[in-house]
């Protein structure tokens, strides 16, 4: 299993690209089995990606030590730089790029708004993991991220796709987002996750004991985050497969802002971080929180509000396949950034 485990770690890039590859291939080749999976669907939630992307968070969640998460929150100068970063920052950020570069395609336009107020409650958690992130710091700041979504986001929307649109003369949309859709969300992609590793910690580590916890059942469980990842990526990638090859053009405009807001995110939360004096584990956690977006909650207002052929949920669904590769990348260049000034 460690073998397994190195193997997938020592060449997650090329994996992932792989996966991608592999996802658009299917989509454009064999239309059907895109079809299949979209027609998996329950609502705005598609099924496969679901379980995949709880499978995925699942083992982070599991290696949480959750006794220490309330001392965390004590961490004023911490919590404060993350909520400035993912509440006002990101949003402010995103708007601005959508913006400057979208300006004139108004679809998507919102819709990259539309992600950028999604602040990031799931793959952060993996990315976290990957990087050398605090797995507490991680979790603290997701649960936080995830109240702050429930009781923001419909008044994010409002302001960012109304008010701040109409006073800049620029096209405006009405979005009618209630707030137990995104209960809903943040429930399937963060509350079942963090339910089954909170329970398996509390329970196996009774039984078993921390030290079998630690050594035989983490590492057990483990290769299924990047096992899960990659197959995530192979279904969110055949579910567009065909679109990316026919309207390669559009793909490239949602993506340059989107890779823009990714690296300007990250490398301002992490100097932020390391300016005032915050440790490599918890700076880590802090600047991929904020780096992050929750692009399912994006793509289910998208769909739900604008429709699921709007140029809004295109945008949606573009988020998630630059994501995976930039944030991969960023997990490469975090762990170099720790040598130099760690």
């Amino acid at each position: 299993m460690k073998k397994r485990l190195k193997l997938l770690d020592r060449y997650l890039t090329l994996w992932i690209f792989a996966a991608m590859l592999s996802g658009v291939a299917a989509g454009y080749f064999f239309p059907s089995v895109a079809s299949l999976v979209d027609s998996a669907s329950s609502g705005t939630t598609n099924i496969p990606l679901a379980i995949g992307l709880i499978l995925m968070m699942y083992p982070p969640l599991a290696k949480v030590d959750y006794a220490l998460i309330p001392s965390i929150f004590k961490d004023a100068r911490a919590m404060t730089l993350s909520l400035f970063l993912n509440w006002v920052a990101g949003p402010l950020l995103m708007f601005g790029l959508a913006v400057l570069f979208l300006g004139d395609e108004p679809g998507y336009m919102s819709g990259l708004i539309l992600i950028g107020l999604a602040r990031c409650i799931a793959m952060v958690l993996v990315w976290n993991d990957l990087g050398g992130g605090s797995k507490e710091y991680g979790a603290a700041l997701v649960a936080l991220n995830s109240v702050f979504q429930v009781f923001t986001y419909s008044f994010y929307a409002w302001m960012f796709l109304m008010i701040l649109p109409q006073h800049m003369g620029l096209p405006t949309f009405e979005v009618d987002i209630s707030i137990g859709k995104i209960a809903q969300s943040v429930f399937i992609y963060l509350g079942i996750p963090f339910i089954g590793g909170f329970f398996s910690r509390r329970i196996l580590v009774r039984k078993k004991g921390l030290d079998w916890y630690n050594r035989k059942f983490i590492p057990f469980i483990s290769p299924l985050t990047l096992i899960a990842l990659l197959a995530t990526i192979v279904l969110m990638f055949s579910l567009k497969g065909g679109l990316i090859v026919e309207i390669p053009l559009d793909v490239l405009k949602v993506a340059l802002p989107l890779i823009v807001y990714f690296a300007l995110m990250f490398f301002v939360s992490f100097f932020a971080g390391r300016f005032l004096g915050i440790d490599y584990k918890r700076n880590a956690s802090i600047a991929f929180t904020a780096t992050g977006n929750n692009f399912e909650l994006a793509i289910a207002v998208s769909i739900a509000v604008f429709g699921i052929n709007s140029p809004q949920a295109f945008a949606g669904v573009i988020g998630p396949l630059v994501e995976v590769p930039v944030l991969i990348l960023l997990v490469n260049i975090s762990r170099k950034l720790r040598k130099v000034f760690y």
